[in-house]
């Protein structure tokens, strides 16, 4: 199971890991040693619930291909281990991030004493404005 928070947890079945070998500089072992990981997970089979779905197609539709699966590469680490545990985290970090939602955003209005100041010094204003008048302008 990947803990993704206390209330969403997915079991290891939904994603699927397979190792590419690494791009890069690497000398001779680049070439002989898949390291990388390719993490691929179905959005649509998954157990997520379906608020958890459509943020994810919303936020990261450049990663999602056309089959509806979220690809992630992982290939920073020299272990294959190390990449596997590295992409399985990012895909924890994607669906926390699909998860939070914005407080709602109450209106409210302004106190009368903050009304008043502002209206005073609007006054104040167009006073000192006035006095920048000559005397038969107005």
């Amino acid at each position: 199971m990947i803990e993704v928070t206390p209330s969403i947890s997915l079991p290891l079945s939904e994603v699927d890991l397979s190792a590419i070998r690494a791009q890069g500089a690497g000398g001779q072992n680049v070439n002989k040693v898949s390291s990388a990981i390719h993490l691929r997970f179905d959005i649509g089979a998954s157990s997520l619930p379906q608020y958890h779905k459509h943020r994810l197609r919303q936020l990261y539709k450049n990663q999602i291909n056309s089959d509806d699966v979220l690809i992630i590469k992982a290939q920073t680490k020299r272990t294959q281990e190390a990449n596997k545990a590295e992409a399985l985290e990012r895909l924890a970090e994607l669906i926390r991030k699909a998860d939070y939602r914005a407080p709602v955003r109450r209106a409210t209005k302004p106190t009368k004493a903050s009304q008043r100041r502002r209206v005073e010094g609007k006054k104040k204003d167009g006073q000192k404005k006035q006095f920048r008048q000559k005397p038969g302008d107005f």
